[in-house]
């Protein structure tokens, strides 16, 4: 498929993807659309901001019937931003559907009126999904086209008895599952819940277009050293906590230094997360400092920077978190962050597969800007290494943050 026309895609749906910029399908739309085309159930596993929305959007929306009662389709997703953002892309389209998101933290009122007055598309989370059905407010028994978007974490333990329950208010829909990351466990899922499937996996994650090094920081000099980098960097940067109290308690203490940041944390009402969002996309706020609510889907362009300042969970949570940056062909950068308390947790996440990161020389960073790679030991780490301690360098290794830049 070298073309959307190839697939089938109507005139309608060709102008839209037009006025949007958008001529010619990136790998993983190329792969999924014609097999979606043809009513096949596909699974993609393909890198953050690789074009996987457009990629089961466009098909939905050529082949979804337009008369008769509904909803005809079905996008669940983990987080209300991420469903806010498919629903978003689905009405750039400018098609005929009918579509509404249900999602909890805000009253019922405009979700029922929206599904009284009629919908064909349904974007929302599992909990107020299950919520409204129960109340007879939406019914499932006609979807016809299923989507599961970040799968990995809709079929995990959190979430899984919630969807195991929606998939089981349907009757054999085309069925599509997404997501950045498919762990071996989460394809044994997935052939329980799709027929036959299509693999579409690409393997390019970030590429050459993204740079991860490793900065080894003393605890208590974790906040000052990220305070230095954020001022050197000077752009758009996404910082990740792990806790909801420590993302609160983190974005007070860098307003405190100066720095222009917004938090977006599950403790939040739903007003205050879009305003934290609407504030970040456009500008006003140069830096985001969030729990792993942030780390999945949420599209943000240009990120120049990610900050693992502390640890998460899983291999497959790093490789989320730093999927904010570097993606479509940008560049970007992003920086983990491992003290020495850190060193059982971060052996734990390379046996998970997490990537090898070379460490970066602090100093020359926080000082210069230079990435200047640290040689190779298989030394323990034994102490953090700290901003004021002396480097030897070998300037030609070094590379420098861009250019200042204002949002």
């Amino acid at each position: 498929m070298s073309s959307f026309a190839d697939a089938g895609v109507g005139p309608h749906t060709l102008a839209a993807l037009a006025a949007l910029g958008i001529d010619e399908p990136v790998q993983v739309q190329a792969e999924a659309i014609p097999a979606l085309m043809q009513g096949r159930d596909v699974v993609i596993e393909a890198p953050t901001g690789s074009g996987k929305t457009l990629a089961f959007l466009i098909p939905m929306i050529e082949r979804l019937p337009r008369r008769g009662a509904g909803p005809k389709a079905l996008i669940v997703t983990p987080t209300r931003e991420l469903a806010l953002q498919v629903e978003k892309v689905l009405r750039s389209m400018k098609c005929d559907l009918r579509s509404t998101v249900l999602y909890g933290g805000v009253g019922y009122a405009t979700q029922r009126l929206a599904l009284k007055g009629g919908v064909d598309v349904v974007v929302g989370t599992p909990g107020r999904i299950l919520d409204l059905v129960g109340q007879g407010k939406v019914s499932l028994s006609r979807i016809e086209y299923l989507v599961l978007d970040e799968a990995d974490e809709m079929l995990d333990a959190g979430f899984a008895p919630s969807v195991e329950k929606l998939l089981g208010l349907t009757y054999q829909p085309q069925t599509v599952l997404a997501s950045a990351t498919m762990p071996t466990w989460v394809s044994n899922m997935a052939e329980k819940h799709t027929h036959d499937a299509v693999q579409v996996r690409l393997k390019t994650e970030g590429g050459p277009t993204l740079e991860h090094g490793m900065l080894r920081v003393a605890r208590e000099h974790k906040l000052q050293t990220l305070s230095r980098l954020l001022h050197r960097h000077g752009g758009t940067a996404i910082i990740f906590g792990r806790t909801k109290h420590g993302v609160k308690k983190l974005n007070h203490s860098l307003r405190q230094l100066g720095h222009n940041t917004v938090e977006l944390q599950g403790d939040l009402s739903q007003a205050i997360r879009d305003r934290a969002m609407a504030s970040f996309r456009e500008g006003r706020s140069q830096i985001l400092v969030a729990t792993n609510v942030a780390a999945r889907g949420i599209d943000v362009n240009h990120v120049g920077l990610v900050v693992n300042f502390e640890l998460p969970d899983s291999a497959q949570w790093l490789t989320h978190r730093v999927g904010r940056t570097a993606r479509m062909g940008e560049a970007g950068r992003a920086l983990t962050f491992v003290t020495p308390e850190d060193e059982l947790a971060w052996t734990k996440l390379s046996r998970q597969g997490a990537p090898d990161i070379r460490e970066l020389d602090t100093n020359l960073l926080l000082e210069e800007g230079a990435w200047h790679y640290r040689e190779r030991s298989t030394r323990p780490m034994q102490a953090a290494h700290r901003p004021s301690q002396p480097a030897t360098v070998n300037h030609s290794r070094r590379r420098r943050w861009p250019a200042r830049t204002r949002p």
